[in-house]
């Protein structure tokens, strides 16, 4: 227990900021294949799935995502015979209440395929990935989101033909009007397919408004009209089919059927098995942001020069000295920080004893990391 202190003031003391960046990589054959869905967790409610890295009854399984679909009450979609109409409007609803929020009347806003909610177009059809905290940490780094999809019809794997989500303008061109926090427009490019001229601000890049990334929520918007030959244009797309250039199969290996089919006929679970099973490839930088205050704690040549320690004194005499004439020392092992009624809140120990007598003096620089 220390018997002296010295106080730090404001001089003592500097805030710093770190963002910490992790790759994650997370490929379709772990979403859709390698552990044959054990690591699928699908539940009784049927709102939404989650995806593991192994068998989700492992005592090693780390959860990834969730996965789960939805629409607006209002989209041409919804109809009181849907399978799971409901559930699917509250669904759409909880996201967008959350990472959208609500207008002057108290009404859910709908997500906004460019950010601007007073105008524009309007994702009424969504699929959403919720992505575990273990992955996302405290955001998404802003620029470096990516969805791979393969869009080959039938459905077939490897896929030759697949449509990248990114977000190419996250870094400077991120919103800010969520309740949720900052916000990215996700862009589609097509590698063995051909999409529509972007015109979405990016001009001439070629890029096409696909969905939306919410970078501290860790949560993916994906916009159904993806799948529907319809996604930034009026017009069928080159090599559009008859059920839509980038219809999904609900089997997942034979036959097609049109998204608008999947998501008015199908369960939660099916729907969200006809995305994952079509998922490429998913890969952002996580970003943790590690808040630092930093200490300077000065011993000068008069300070803390004789030591707490019982055993220091012994018959009143200092163990430490040979002769009555020599000055005191001592030898510093760690800096303990006190509050102001003097309780102790952190202990910093030294990689090595540094000795202290009345010929120096010497600054320890403590950080402390929250």
């Amino acid at each position: 227990m220390a018997t002296s202190f010295k106080e730090l003031t404001q001089e003592d003391a500097v805030l710093t900021r770190n963002l910490l960046h992790e790759a994650i990589p997370v490929t379709g054959s772990l979403v859709s294949g390698t552990y044959a869905d054990e690591n699928i967790k699908t539940y009784s409610h049927g709102m939404f799935e989650s995806i593991y890295d192994y068998p989700y009854l492992s005592s090693s399984a780390n959860h990834i995502f969730d996965l789960t679909c939805g629409y607006s009450a209002n989209s041409g979609l919804s109809g009181a015979t849907n399978s799971q109409n409901a559930k699917k409007i509250n669904v759409y609803n909880q996201m967008a209440q959350v990472l959208v929020g609500f207008n002057e009347q108290g009404a859910v806003r709908k997500f906004d395929a460019d950010g601007d909610l007073s105008s524009g177009t309007k994702i009424k059809e969504a699929y959403v990935l919720n992505f575990a905290r273990l992955l996302s940490k405290d955001e998404i780094k802003k620029g470096s989101f990516s969805l791979t999809l393969g869009v080959d019809q039938p459905y077939t794997s490897p896929f030759t033909k697949r449509i990248t989500l990114t977000d190419v303008s996250g870094t400077s061109g991120y919103k800010v009007n969520s309740p949720a926090g900052e916000y990215g427009i996700l862009f589609a490019t097509g590698s063995g397919i051909a999409l529509p001229a972007g015109t979405t601000g990016l001009s001439g890049d070629g890029y096409v408004q696909a969905g939306l990334v919410y970078y501290q929520a860790g949560v993916a918007v994906i916009t159904a009209s993806l799948f529907m030959g319809t996604l930034g244009t009026s017009s069928a797309w080159s090599d559009n089919a008859k059920d839509g250039v980038l219809a999904i199969s609900a089997s997942m290996n034979a036959g097609n059927e049109s998204v608008q089919a999947i998501l008015t006929g199908s369960t939660i679970t099916v729907d969200s098995n006809s995305l994952r099973h079509r998922i490429y490839n998913i890969a952002f930088n996580n970003t943790t942001e590690l808040n630092s205050t930093v200490f300077f704690c000065r011993a000068h040549n008069t300070d803390f020069n004789y030591s707490a320690n019982p055993t220091y004194v012994e018959n009143s005499k200092m163990v430490v000295k040979n002769n009555s004439q020599d000055a005191p020392v001592s030898y510093v092992t760690s800096v303990g920080l006190y509050s102001p009624d003097n309780e102790l809140l952190a202990v910093a120990k030294l990689s090595e004893p540094l000795k202290k007598d009345p010929t120096t003096e010497f600054t320890l620089r403590v950080r402390l990391d929250y």
